[in-house]
């Protein structure tokens, strides 16, 4: 009887291992390559031009449009999770990013390709929300945010890779069958992540969790979870919005221009992946005081350096530049009931991805009335911000986590 009870105990063990290396993987790989799909359209903006005969602000509608509808439509993405389950709604969602893209390769106009684009737009709304929620029910505690780091990174291969292998394409094939091609990548992934994502029963409501646990819901804590993300996203959207210019200034040409981006977006993937083990450690107020301490002096460190050196710095801005990011969403389950984590993050990366999409606007009027070194400032400034608010954070993560580990 000793030997079959812990027969059973470790198959159940083996069997939740099992279920979290299905949700990594599921999450990870929807990951990549919807943030993949998101990227290519700058690939196609000039062959779009050249098709279509597109002005540049047609051309900015139509980013605008896709990364609008993947946007807007994360809280309807996150209560349709909750009401057909992850599984199906995640499915559905890349399927119809991979047809919006199918459909763009067939566009014969402007109007058509926008509606593609649109399409896939929605399509790509699903995935942040319920990809999450799918590795954050997977992995819990400390080790949600490890996971959910590691999730975070994924979505930066995809960056590099989908656009990559488009680029090789390119080179063989016409842009219409090739953008088919990776659409038709979305179906096949549809179905793996239909038939292989972990179903999970009902989750404890917000009452059961607190008769269990005993444990206060905080009421503002993810609100000033969502604070922080929003003026992080800000802070990294204005840096790179200006960054160009100061280097410009600085005697940079084009090419280091595009090295000195390259230097900041390979540090910000090393940081996202790193700072997920740095919360782990020393605990996510602690890392957000870091990241975002180390973000503003870099911003300020920047300003007066040679370009040799400003060149230099960049990877490590880079680094807390993004690092923040994971250690945020991260903490989004520890902070909500388990029955609310996928409209949870829905509105979180919602007020995270509008942020990105509306500081550069907000930075580029400041730069335009005061210049761009006063702007940067400024942005220095909204990194700064977020630290009395991850202070008065800290007594909710420390309920969530101990003490010891907020």
């Amino acid at each position: 009887m000793r030997w079959f009870g812990l027969q059973n105990l470790t198959a159940g063990a083996a069997k939740l291992s099992r279920q979290e290396r299905r949700a990594a993987a599921i999450a990870g790989g929807a990951h990549a390559l919807h943030d993949g799909y998101t990227d290519l359209i700058y690939i196609m903006l000039p062959l779009w031009q050249a098709e279509f005969a597109l002005s540049y602000a047609a051309l900015g509608l139509l980013r605008s449009m896709f990364v609008g509808a993947m946007a807007g439509l994360q809280i309807p993405a996150g209560l349709l999770a909750e009401r057909f389950g992850a599984a199906a709604v995640l499915a559905a969602g890349t399927a119809l990013a991979g047809l919006g893209y199918c459909i763009a390769g067939l566009s014969t106009g402007f109007a058509m390709l926008l509606g593609a684009l649109v399409i896939g737009g929605a399509g790509a709304s699903t995935q942040h929300p319920i990809a999450s929620a799918l590795v954050a029910r997977a992995f819990a505690g400390p080790r949600s945010l490890r996971a959910l780091g590691t999730y975070n990174f994924s979505g930066d291969l995809g960056k590099m890779t989908v656009p990559a292998v488009l680029s090789l394409m390119l080179l063989a094939l016409p842009w219409r069958p090739a953008l088919a091609i990776l659409g038709g990548v979305g179906f096949l992934l549809a179905i793996v992540i239909f038939v292989f994502a972990p179903r999970y029963g009902r989750a404890a409501t917000a009452d059961e969790q607190d008769a269990n646990t005993g444990k206060p819901q905080p009421s503002s804590a993810f609100a000033m979870l969502l604070a922080i993300g929003i003026l992080d996203s800000a802070t990294r959207m204005g840096f790179l919005l200006f960054l160009p210019f100061v280097l410009t200034a600085k005697g940079a040409s084009l090419q280091n221009v595009g090295l000195a981006m390259t230097l900041v977006f390979t540090g910000g993937a090393a940081g996202k992946l790193a700072c997920t083990f740095i919360g782990a450690r020393i605990g996510a107020i602690a890392t957000v005081w870091l990241t975002e301490g180390l973000t503003a002096l870099g911003i300020v460190a920047l300003l007066p350096l040679p370009l040799p050196a400003a060149m230099t710095l960049l990877p490590l801005i880079g680094v807390a530049l993004n690092g923040t990011s994971s250690v945020l969403y991260g903490s989004v389950p520890d902070l909500v009931a388990a029955d609310r984590r996928t409209r949870a993050l829905s509105i979180f990366y919602t007020g995270t991805i509008g942020s990105g999409a509306t500081a550069p606007v907000l930075f580029g009027r400041i730069g335009d009335a005061l210049g761009v070194q006063p702007a940067l400032l400024l942005v220095a400034a909204a990194a700064l911000a977020t630290l009395p608010l991850a202070a008065l954070l800290r007594p909710a993560l420390a309920r969530s986590y101990g003490a010891g580990t907020a």
